[in-house]
């Protein structure tokens, strides 16, 4: 056999991949100046985390001795904490925790960071009744409380590092802690927490006392709050799809951070913020608004069948300023339900934190839907009063349904003259139009009467949307097989997760579908009778029968992890509408005297039309002049 030779094409070409190689390599290789700069910031971030673990090095030997204090350990301390060495040396540098309660809340907060570490509402159960957990919205360091201390000695300590001294006083009824982080005997940062009975709102200062000479001043203080919502409701992705960052700015604007991954707001002269997890919510409010704050929120339900513990992590930033170098920020926590009642009770705003839609959606929930249910659902059951209730509703509706639907039958029985008409002016559109517009003006038929309506409709239905999944008086209450209207009424659980679906079957929007795919049924022929089909325009009968299928398709999928309560509304709504679109086609409406009197209107002189009408036809009589005239020409 005869051996292959490379031939010079092979050599060049090896020649110049090798080449290739070597510069692609080389110019992947960092710049000099980008290596210097990296380095530099490691050797920073390095530097820093050494001091803040030589501060926590320097409490926590303190904390394990708690002996009284002498000169060589406070100038030992001196060298890390500086003046604020003196908080180190108290016998309340240790980790200890102080709890006040009423008959709604339990509250601890810890001597080091003086911060609220357990907020647990014990009246609440977790996912379910019977459950024997209560929420607890503050557990287990899902919580951070900070302020960054830049003292004159160029020092930069984190408040929720350092030891707070504790003191418990009662004033009638009203427990009051201060926890003081001390630079010296009347030299102090204070936070003080005053809980009344009843209530779940704590008011809570942040103040400082002769710390002017101790801090540096010219810059206002760093607050940072951090939360990691805990989960507590049965269908975590309906949970976390309701939880996200409230906040009031500027002159009483309510705002929220949106939903997904490193969503971010800044805003000015901000008077609260509100971690809103569904029903229940976390807010800080100030009598004294912040000049800024930079509000983050992120997404921890990536899958919902692994990120189970976690709705979403909020954390906001905002400066403290000093005011004669000294800060004093009277403020509110409030740790309760995400109840419209409740919140609303205090007049802060911080009822807008519940979204009952803007406009006038807003106002049906405001001004009927919540009234009106709330003083149901105090006198019977709240299954038995969201029934009496869209009964209610569909009755004061009703007017409305008949007149839609005297609309259709009228446009019906005018159909077979249209249909004429558009077969005679087959070839002039504009002409076709214009007979048809005499002959609704001849018969007193008004074509967008059917429409006006189901317009007037569309503003309650929506409100519906907005009010039940906020209803938190339908929380962990039961009606038939739902043993939370607030959530979905699971009648089976699936051995598998269907996209979009879930993993459990809900009855109430299965019945809720059924019911709509006989409502329209029963509608869908007389809309598309009324309803003739024009020229150029899409055919609205076969777009009616699929609708006839997607409508119901679409409530299993999307309201399966729904609430029952709103699932339920739309069954019983959907049903009602059924009995008396039945009631009026059958006992009401009579096409045959309905066709009598348009026959009788035709007769009669043509009533004045409108301003519309008459602009209408005058649009329509230029257009057909100006046709004939290019006609001729």
């Amino acid at each position: 056999m005869e051996e292959k030779k490379l031939d010079l094409n092979s050599i060049i070409g090896f020649v110049l991949i090798v080449g290739i190689l070597i510069w692609i390599m080389y110019q992947k290789q960092p710049d000099e100046k980008q290596v210097a700069a990296e380095k530099a910031k490691k050797e920073l971030v390095q530097k820093q985390q050494a001091e803040i673990q030589k501060v926590k090095t320097a409490i926590a030997a303190v904390a394990k001795d708690t002996t009284a204090a002498d000169s060589t350990q406070l100038s030992a301390l001196k060298a890390t904490l500086g003046n604020f060495a003196y908080s180190a040396t108290l016998p309340s540098a240790k980790e200890s925790f102080t709890t006040i309660e009423n008959e709604l809340v339990k509250i601890t907060i810890a001597n080091k960071g003086g911060f609220i570490t357990e907020a647990t509402l014990k009246n609440q159960e977790r996912f379910k009744k019977g459950s024997q957990q209560l929420v607890s919205l503050i557990k287990d360091n899902n919580s951070d409380f900070n302020i960054s201390l830049l003292t004159q000695d160029n020092r930069t300590l984190q408040t929720k590092d350092l030891f707070f001294e504790p003191t418990v006083t009662k004033v009638g009824d009203n427990q009051i802690v201060s926890m003081r982080l001390k630079a010296g005997a009347n030299e102090y940062l204070e936070y003080k927490y005053v809980l009344k009975p009843n209530d779940y709102m704590i008011d809570f200062d942040v103040r400082s006392q002769g710390l002017n000479k101790v801090l540096n001043t010219s810059k206002p203080l760093d607050l940072e709050w951090k939360l990691k919502g805990i989960r507590n409701e049965k269908g975590i992705a309906y949970e976390n799809r309701y939880s996200e960052i409230y906040f009031e700015y500027e002159d009483k604007k309510i705002d929220y951070v949106g939903q997904g991954q490193n969503k971010e707001e800044n805003a000015n002269k901000v008077s609260f913020v509100a971690y809103k997890q569904h029903f229940f919510s976390t807010i800080l409010l100030t009598k004294t608004p912040f000049q800024n704050a930079k509000l983050h929120s992120d997404n921890l339900v990536v899958d919902e069948k692994k990120d189970t513990l976690f709705t979403k992590q909020f954390k906001a930033n905002m400066p403290l300023a000093f005011n004669n170098g000294e800060v004093d920020y009277k403020m509110n926590w409030y740790i309760g339900p995400t109840d419209y009642a409740t919140l609303k009770s205090y007049d802060r705003d911080i009822n807008k934190i519940i979204s009952l839609g803007w406009g006038i959606f807003g106002w049906i929930n405001m001004f009927i839907f919540i009234p009106l249910f709330g003083f149901l659902s105090s006198y019977i059951a709240y299954g038995i009063a969201i029934i009496i209730f869209t009964i209610i509703i569909k009755i004061a509706m009703s007017p409305i349904t008949y007149k839609s639907f005297l609309s259709q039958a009228k446009m019906k029985v005018l159909r077979p003259e249209i249909t004429e008409l558009g077969e005679k002016f087959k070839k002039d559109p504009m002409k076709k139009q214009q007979e048809t517009m005499k002959l609704y003006n001849k018969a007193g038929v008004n074509p967008m009467a059917g429409c006006i309506p189901a317009l007037i409709q569309i503003p309650f239905m929506y409100a519906s949307f907005q009010f039940f999944p906020s209803a938190f008086e339908l929380r962990q209450k039961s009606f038939l097989w739902a043993d939370d209207l607030s959530s979905f009424d699971q009648v089976a659980k699936l051995p598998f997760h269907i996209p979009l679906y879930g993993d459990h079957i809900s009855l109430f929007p299965i019945l809720a579908a059924i019911a709509i795919f006989f409502y329209m049924k029963m509608t869908s022929g007389d809309q598309q009778m009324a309803a003739p089909q024009q020229e150029g325009m899409p055919d609205m009968a076969k777009i009616m029968k699929i609708m006839i299928y997607v409508s119901p398709i679409m409530m299993l999928i999307f309201f399966n992890s729904y609430g029952a309560g709103l699932s339920l509304y739309n069954f019983i709504s959907n049903l009602i509408t059924i009995g008396i679109m039945f009631v009026i086609k059958s006992y009401i409406v009579d096409p045959e005297k309905i066709h009598a009197q348009i026959q009788e209107n035709k007769l009669k002189e043509p009533k004045k039309q409108g301003k519309f009408q008459q602009k209408l036809q005058k649009m329509m009589e230029e257009a057909e002049a100006q046709k004939a005239q290019q006609k001729k020409k």
